[in-house]
């Protein structure tokens, strides 16, 4: 389940952070919010950032190969 916490401190700085995103995906669902909200200062990845989601590929197995 994705979620997203802020949390607004003191002096008006408002600290984002995303849970249940893996790669590069909270980039996208935050980017609206970020740019409404102003200047990003500064970013830290999680581990789930450098997590790659469920990826399959398919080999054609009918592929011919040229003989060489």
């Amino acid at each position: 389940m994705e979620r997203l916490v802020f949390r607004i401190l003191q002096d008006g700085t408002v600290e984002e952070t995303v849970s249940g995103v893996k790669g590069n995906g909270c980039l996208n669902l935050t980017e609206k919010v970020e740019e409404a909200l102003g200047v990003v200062q500064y970013r830290k990845e999680k581990p789930e950032y450098y997590e790659q989601s469920n990826v399959s590929f398919q080999h054609d197995q009918n592929e011919i190969k040229e003989q060489t």
